[in-house]
Parts: C-alpha cells; structure tokens; sequence
C-alpha cells in the first residue's frame, strides 16, 4: 500500500489492521495527552467514526507503568493506545482482549509483546526514527489510511500533531514527508509559503509570540508598537495586509533580533515557512496544533478532540484555552528572562504551573537560554515534583539521550520518567529534587562532555 514503508512496518501495520477490524467490541483508546497525542486522537477518532465502531476516549497524562496497568485493569475489553506506551508494555502484556499499541517513542531493546494477539507498531522497529521522521499522529493516520485510503482527507489533524511536536522544524523528512506528498497529489492539503505570525494585527501577533519568543517584544505591547513604528509598519496593520516590501523589512528585523537573543541558527527562521491548508477549510494545520495543543495543555484534551469532529462551540472553547494558555507561557518566559539556575551541564527553573513546563523549557531554551545546556523545568502536581526537560536537535547531535539520562536520574530518588532523547519527563518525590539534578547532571556531564561552556 505505502511504498515508501519497510516490509516490516506493512506487516506490523497490516497485522494490526486485522486485528483491530475482527474485533467488534467497544474499544478504549487511550491518548497521550500532549499535542501529538490529541492530534492522534482526533484522527483516530473520525476513523472509528467512519467505521461505526463502538469507543471510548482515555487522555493518559501520567506516563507511567502504575497509572497504564490501572487503567488495563479496568478494561474488559480490547485496548487501542495511542503516542504513548513504548516504555508501559508490560503493563498491558497480560490483558485477555486484544491490544494495540501504536507509538513513536523509542522502545528498548527486544520491547514487544509475550501474547501473539497483541501488537506493538513503532518505526523505530522498522530502523525509521520516530524522532524526526514519523509522530504519533502521522502514525495514527498511516493506519487510518490502512483502514481506509479514504482517511486521507484527516491529513490536517496529522500535520496538526508533527508541529506539536516540532517535527517541521527544517522541513518534514522521512514518512512525514511522505504522507505529506501523497496527501498534496490528492489534492487533501495544499502548501505556501509565508509568515507564520499568528494575530489579528502585526502589533498583537508580536506582543503575543512564543513561537518565536522575541525578547523584549514578546508580552510588551509598547516595545512592541514602538519597533514597528520605527520600521514604518502600522502595528493595527494585518499580517495579511502587509506588502512585499513591508513583509522583507520585518522579517529581516526579526531575523537579526532572534540573532541578538542567542537564538541557534535552525530556529532564527521560525516565523517563516510552509502553512499547509485543506481545501475549503476554516483552520491551516499550524493554527489546529496551536489549538490542540492548547486544549491538553490547559487539561481540557477532549475540547481539541471535539473541534476536529467539527464542534463549533469546542472551536470556540479552544480559542479561549489556547489565549490562557499563551498568556501564563509568556508571563513564565518572561520571568526566564531575568532568572536561571545553572549546573554543569543542565540549567533549570521552577514554573507556576507544572502543566507548563516543556513548553517554557523548550522555548525558552530555542530562542535566548544558553544552547550547550538542557533546560528542566520542575513543578508541583498532585504531592508530587513533575519534570519536563528539552533539549535540540543540534545537543542530540552532541550526545544528549534525555530519556536515559531522566530515566535513571528518576530511578535513583525511587521516582519515574523517560521519553525522547530530545524531550523527557519525569516524576519525582517532593524533596528529591536537588538529589535528581545532581544524578542528571552527572548524567549529562558524561553525555555532552565534548561540549565548552561558559
């Protein structure tokens, strides 16, 4: 069907089409409640939809083995786990109806199943790195598609759950690219090239950005009319409105303010670039992951679920989680301006709320922290210490394996944690918190060592 897959990823997707078309039972589908997750999620969703089959949604925000064995425990029958799961199999071995698990997070070595009815799809099985090539949604939606080739049209909500998770970033690769191509042939989804600034005038789409975060115009109103009155743009202009040579000047403008920051060159240009649209539709996919991830963000995944089903008062709803959830980004950012721990090779802060750690960390790491560094951000949830660190692509290149390094940090203070290399997370006792930085660390010493600080 995919041509561009490895026979082994047909036989893992096929097998697991199979298995998931003779059951007629209600489903469960349990989603890793992030960007991604709701993206895959939403696809999922309308795809069981098409098909008339019975299911119920899950958000799994705790990724760990208690809370997934919890929730098999509960379940009679089968089990559909999607954007998470890879590290959580054990959890779900013995459970006597069927289970897929259908994620992009690398397994360890040998990971599968013990019982031949279940099956474990991942492209890292196939040698495809789920990294940078293949997200959860995308995922999700390359076995829609082997349901249906008509599920191709769900291709937004896929792109919607790759920005999430930052798989655009240079361009998509590997199956992304792929499915993105054979979506563009088939007339789903159309691209252009442009400004990414999200805002009904240049002033508040400037005031209001994180992605990129401009330093000293990101969350200040007056810094921000002043710079664009000093390049002759009207701030109340739209982004739309402006013309081509307004649009030159304020890209180069921005470029050079991103350059001043410290910003690693891969993310100067994060303003710019492909917009991808599907025919006749009212959101492009940047605006949807905006939206989406918004809605698991504020703990309200169902909203962002519920808007790509075509729910106009979760649209709006959406509107309202994303402007609370940019809002409490900007006043952290703009607090990690002024303050940062630093330890030999990781730097970390504490957020207001831990529900907004790996997007203040990931920023705030992007565009001005220092970039030979991991940043952890640490909040409290729930009696307990939730970590969430981010790295680059460019410290991956270097060494950095922030699941190992969190993984056995969180071992070593009887916690739990792991994920990407690039993006981990962790939960922690309270108190443990200076002894789980150290142990990271010293992780990360030996990890980075080729790398000179300052």
């Amino acid at each position: 069907m995919e041509s561009f897959l490895p026979a082994s990823g047909l036989r893992d997707l096929e097998f697991a089409r199979d298995a998931f078309l003779t059951n007629e039972k209600r489903w469960r589908v349990i989603y890793h409640n992030d960007g991604d997750g709701v993206a895959a999620a939403s696809v999922l969703a309308t795809a069981l939809l098409r098909l008339g089959k019975s299911f119920q949604l899950t958000p799994f925000t705790e990724v760990e083995l208690s809370a997934m064995k919890s929730l098999e425990q509960e379940t009679r029958g089968p089990i559909l786990v999607v954007d998470t799961g890879s590290s959580l199999l054990s959890a779900l071995d013995h459970h006597t109806d069927t289970v897929l698990v259908l994620d992009h997070h690398k397994p360890s070595e040998g990971a599968g199943f013990s019982r031949k009815e279940h099956s474990f799809v991942n492209p890292h099985r196939w040698g495809i790195d789920g990294m940078n090539d293949l997200c959860g949604s995308m995922l999700a939606y390359l076995f829609a598609k082997f349901l249906d080739e008509r599920n191709v049209d769900l291709i937004l909500w896929a792109l919607s759950g790759a920005i999430a998770d930052r798989q655009h970033f240079g361009g998509f690769r590997g199956v992304n690219l792929s499915l993105v191509k054979d979506a563009e042939m088939k007339g789903k989804v159309s691209r252009e090239r442009g400004l990414l600034l999200m805002g009904g005038t240049v002033g508040e789409a400037l005031t209001s950005s994180v992605d990129p975060y401009f330093v000293g115009l990101s969350g200040s109103k007056d810094e921000t009319r002043k710079h664009l009155t000093s390049l002759g743009i009207d701030p109340d202009a739209t982004v739309s409105s402006l013309n081509a040579t307004q649009r030159e000047k304020l890209s180069s403008a921005l470029l050079t303010r991103l350059i001043s920051q410290g910003t690693r060159p891969e993310f100067c240009e994060a303003f710019t670039g492909d917009s991808y649209q599907i025919p006749a539709g009212k959101l492009d996919a940047q605006t949807a992951s905006l939206l989406q991830n918004a809605t698991a963000r504020e703990n309200e995944p169902s909203v962002g679920i519920a808007m790509a089903l075509g729910d106009p008062k979760a649209l709006a709803r959406a509107w309202e989680l994303e402007k609370n959830w940019r809002a409490a980004v900007l006043q952290n950012l703009r607090r990690l301006e002024q303050t940062i721990d630093k330890k030999r090779a990781l730097q970390w802060f504490y957020v207001s709320e831990a529900a907004l750690g790996g997007a203040v960390a990931g920023l705030g790491l992007n565009y001005f922290l220092d970039s030979t560094r991991p940043a952890f951000a640490l909040g409290k949830r729930g009696g307990v210490i939730k970590v969430s660190a981010r790295g680059t692509k460019w410290l991956v290149e270097q060494g950095l394996d922030l699941d190992q390094a969190l993984r056995e940090a969180a071992q070593s203070v009887q916690g739990e944690g792991g994920g990407h290399r690039v993006a981990s997370g962790a939960t922690i006792p309270p108190g443990s918190e200076e002894r789980f930085l150290d142990k990271a660390d010293e992780l990360l010493s030996v990890q980075l060592s080729a790398l000179k600080r300052t």
